[in-house]
């Protein structure tokens, strides 16, 4: 990283330890004039910019360049042209094809620029010179950079290079669930073709891979659009063994190297909604913006829903039929499509597909087109067509939250009575949100509100101790004492899940304050006593 402006070399320790190479300075520095030349850095060379360039990109260390220079002494003496030859060169950075300084000075240019290099011997041609170069000569490059060629050591290894040949669009990639659309072309060193796609290109999922390890590792590097070259050695293509032909293939010999020309021309990205590999999101269009329903929205749908064998069991909105309009999180549809909606933005199109357990279980079940088999996965084939949100605390005013706050707590209790402990927790979240010590309440308020979140809190936390979230109902019930200090549900709760993680002392110490407080309580184990309704 660059020296920023003002900063004094005493502020600066171990320089000796600091990764720069020569001319990164400048990027913290005023950008060059036509005219004014400046020296990189402390590396002895100077640039003096002589013409603009395009853009703000430049290139890095092993990208391959294609330029024009003109080497002279001081005196003006011309040892070396590109120009007088007519022709161009194409030099890959950091290896010193010209001389080293000359590779420092190149990073530094935009596409289209010019600039004259001052270069030092020791960055130069050394104290030994060479024909037409006196020996311990400064000398002069005056260079055009015309184009760059970005190169990438995707494997970190060498095995595979990639050479980008037309950057992609926005700055997207493919991640291993999505699926890709890419064409390829594939090669052996003396130019034998012995794989290629149709012209369509071809589909696959990145997990599954496709063709050799490096079509996948290399396809998940690139942009929507982009064109590259690769090039991959034999641990990375077809290894020692080579590769027999097949329908897809020509035969590939022991230890071949591969020149690969590929192409991503699209993909469809492909979510995990549950975080269990249980329902899979696969987006076929964008939706519209960056909201997407989220729990508590109202929405409004259109799908076909199918069996694995394609068998249609259900269909909404579709062939003028009626869209389906539902709340998300309120088990008005099965918990596959419930929780996959409530990613999606107005306007989106995906496929869903629900493992059983997200779906209609191990029962048979009779739907409005087809019957579906016990223990089916689903297909859903569904377009986000409106929703409208649930609205948030700071588009209500203070009675909007309260009354939302009690609705939500009402929720939950109907939830905890019917078993659904988890569902209960979030209402009772929710309900406690719209009351958040973050809100503004007034006097008369206040006292109202810090019981329901305390109510919220200690529901949450009977909710906790049944799914075995030991710790969770530790902090939900210190959240309560550190109102209501001898709070004796919250007590009792916090020592039983003090017990559970074998914290005896704590818990023994609890117990022992609850009973100062109340001690005729016996701590029945009920329902009833467990969560405040």
């Amino acid at each position: 990283m660059g020296v920023e402006k003002g900063t004094r070399d005493s502020d600066i320790e171990h320089e000796e330890d600091l990764d720069e190479e020569p001319g990164e300075v400048i990027e913290s520095a005023p950008p060059l004039k036509v005219g004014e030349e400046r020296e990189l850095g402390n590396s002895g060379i100077k640039k003096k910019l002589l013409k603009r360039g395009l853009g703000w990109e430049t290139p890095e260390f092993n990208d391959e360049v294609t330029v024009h220079y003109v080497g002279t002494l001081l005196d003006g003496t011309k040892f070396d042209s590109t120009r007088d030859r007519d022709s161009s060169v194409i030099m890959k950075l950091g290896h010193g094809e010209v001389v080293a300084g000359l590779d420092h000075g190149i990073i530094t240019m935009k596409k289209g620029e010019r600039a004259l290099f001052t270069l030092p011997p020791e960055l130069g041609f050394g104290v030994a010179g060479r024909d037409a170069v006196p020996t311990s000569s400064f000398v002069r490059y005056e260079v055009e950079l015309v184009s760059w060629i970005k190169v990438v050591d995707v494997s970190k290894d060498g095995g595979i290079i990639k050479k980008i040949v037309e950057k992609g669009d926005k700055h997207e990639r493919p991640g291993d669930l999505d699926e890709v659309l890419v064409k390829y072309q594939v090669a052996l060193a003396d130019g034998t073709i012995v794989a290629k796609t149709q012209e369509e290109g071809i589909e696959f999922y990145v997990k599954d891979g496709h063709l050799c390890p490096a079509l996948p590792k290399a396809t998940m590097t690139m942009k929507r659009g982009e064109k590259v070259k690769l090039v991959v050695q034999p641990q990375y293509a077809f290894g020692q063994e080579g590769k027999d032909a097949s329908d897809a293939i020509c035969p590939v010999p022991p230890n071949s190297t591969l020149y690969i020309d590929l192409e991503l021309t699209s993909f469809k990205p492909v979510i995990d909604v549950t975080g269990d590999a249980k329902v899979f999101k696969k987006i076929l269009k964008e939706g519209e913006g960056s909201l997407v329903a989220n729990e508590g929205a109202t929405v409004t749908i259109s799908y076909t829903a199918r069996l694995e064998d394609g068998t249609v069991f259900e269909r909404k909105g579709i062939d003028d039929g009626q869209p389906l309009q539902f709340i998300t999180d309120e088990e008005q549809v099965i918990a596959g499509l419930d929780q996959a909606v409530a990613t999606m933005k107005k306007g989106e199109h995906a496929i869903l597909t629900v493992k059983p357990e997200y779906g209609f279980g191990n029962i048979e079940t009779k739907r409005d087109l087809a019957i579906v088999p016990p223990s089916s996965i689903l297909v859903y084939e569904v377009e986000m067509l409106d929703f409208i949100k649930e609205k948030t605390p700071w588009e209500m005013n203070n009675q909007e939250k309260i009354k939302a706050a009690e609705r939500k707590k009402e929720e939950g209790n109907l939830l905890f009575k019917s078993g659904k402990y988890l569902r209960a927790g979030k209402k009772y979240d929710k309900a406690a949100s719209y009351v958040g010590e973050e809100e503004v309440f007034g006097d008369d308020e206040q006292k109202l509100v810090t019981a329901m979140r305390v109510t919220c809190w200690l529901n949450k936390a009977a909710c906790s101790l049944k799914l075995n979230d030991f710790q969770g109902a530790i902090k939900l019930c210190s959240k309560v004492l550190d109102i209501e200090f001898y709070n004796i549900k919250a007590l009792y709760r916090r020592a039983q899940a003090l017990i559970q993680t074998t914290d005896l002392v704590s818990a023994d110490m609890d117990i022992k304050k609850a009973l100062e407080v109340d001690p005729q309580n016996r701590y029945k184990r009920t329902e009833h006593f467990f969560i405040r309704l």
